[in-house]
């Protein structure tokens, strides 16, 4: 039998003189884009909350964000790779009034955190060179760790909102007909757990957006940004209402909304870059969600929902691209070459 320490590696001098992978440039790339905007983010959000612990939740993550910053950083250096822009103390007022209670720190902390474990997931298997690898194991360990931290808060100060409870089956059973796929027609069975799983997860998420969304109108500088966010709202709200109505058909609870949790304030602490990269993001990881939910979704109609789901919101996250190239504000990601460019010179 191979013991495990032997499949670790042996020559780490050496591996760490190999190139980078385009898995590993992309997902470095996109580890220092996100945390740079978290950086700023839980910055402001730390000079505007009371409650210690909260506060105490903020700081552990933006000392995670500012890590991994620092690490990719390092490792894009050594390498003698671009260090992408990102975002810089322009993009964040630290002075402006509070926009959010501070609950909604914990609710977007959940919200960013499950983005994050998702991304340094990915990651793990596809990483090939060790100090890479372990940067992504580090990352996804110390994101699982304050998630936990926050659940743990949320349920202490009576935030959490816990996916529906249903009965234990009394025995394994087998499908023995097709009519358990039904959704629009002849008998339709209950929600299974999976299914039910991801619903409640889609609605908790869109209500953290549609929140982040009530501030971000509120507080956009241009009209055609304000808009972009006033469509990202409706879009949200409107998957709630047909998420929710799907769970409360089989009587169980929804997730409640979180728009009250924004205050009355309409001075901006975010610059209109940093806002509109943030939702793009954001609602990019939806569609990943989604796909998520499609697959473990067994009824046809849970199906064609959250296939017309991520074909709308794939077409809203477009149109976010284009502004922000439009604006000058996207920055590109690292391409492979372009061998017939190259060719014709």
């Amino acid at each position: 039998m191979i013991k495990l320490e032997t499949l670790r590696d042996n020559h780490p001098q050496e591996a760490m003189t190999q190139k980078l992978t385009s898995a590993e440039i992309g997902k470095l790339w996109a580890t220092y884009m996100g945390n740079s905007m978290a950086t700023r983010v839980l910055a402001y959000f730390i000079r505007n909350v009371d409650d210690s612990e909260i506060k105490a939740a903020l700081e552990e993550g933006l000392r995670l964000a500012e890590r991994f910053v620092r690490t990719v950083t390092d490792m894009f250096n050594r390498e003698g790779h671009p260090l992408p822009l990102g975002f810089t103390d322009q993009d964040v007022n630290l002075g402006a009034p509070r926009l959010y209670d501070d609950e909604f720190y914990l609710h977007y902390l959940k919200y960013t955190s499950k983005a994050g474990i998702s991304i340094y997931g990915i990651a793990v298997p596809l990483v090939t060179r060790p100090d890479v690898r372990e940067f992504f194991t580090d990352c996804l360990v110390s994101t699982i760790n304050l998630v936990n931290i926050v659940n743990n808060l949320l349920d202490a100060k009576g935030f959490l909102i816990k996916p529906p409870v249903i009965p234990t089956p009394q025995k394994i059973e087998f499908i023995k007909k097709q009519s358990f796929l039904n959704g629009f027609f002849g008998d339709v069975r209950p929600l299974q757990a999976l299914e039910i799983t991801h619903l409640y997860d889609n609605v908790e998420n869109n209500a953290i957006s549609s929140a982040v969304l009530t501030g971000f109108c509120q507080s956009a500088s241009t009209e055609q940004v304000r808009n972009y966010f006033l469509r990202g709202k409706g879009i949200a709200s409107k998957h709630i209402e047909i998420l929710n109505k799907l769970l409360q058909k089989e009587d169980l609870p929804t997730h409640p909304r979180l728009d009250h949790l924004v205050t009355d304030s309409n001075f901006s602490p975010f610059s209109d870059k940093i806002m509109l990269f943030h939702k793009v993001d954001m609602f990019a990881v939806r569609i990943r969600t989604y796909g998520n939910a499609l697959a473990s979704s067994t009824r046809h109609d849970l199906a064609m929902t959250f296939a017309r789901f991520i074909a709308e919101v794939g077409n809203y996250v477009e149109d976010g691209g284009n502004i922000l190239i439009d604006m000058g504000w996207l920055e590109q990601p690292p391409l492979a070459a372009d061998r017939d460019a190259l060719a014709s010179k």
